[in-house]
């Protein structure tokens, strides 16, 4: 509906016809302990 309604102003912020965000991601984690991935995200970089 975005894309009809505000084409225009909209395609900008498209990635290969996908809205695209830096600062959000999801993924599945394929039944992994809680604790597991507690230590994987601990363990990340974090920006400066």
């Amino acid at each position: 509906m975005l894309r009809e309604e505000y084409s225009a102003h909209v395609r900008q912020y498209l990635w290969d016809g996908h809205f695209w965000s830096g600062s959000y991601f999801a993924a599945s984690v394929g039944g992994a302990p809680l604790t597991i991935l507690k230590q994987y995200i601990e363990q990340q970089k974090r920006p400066v």
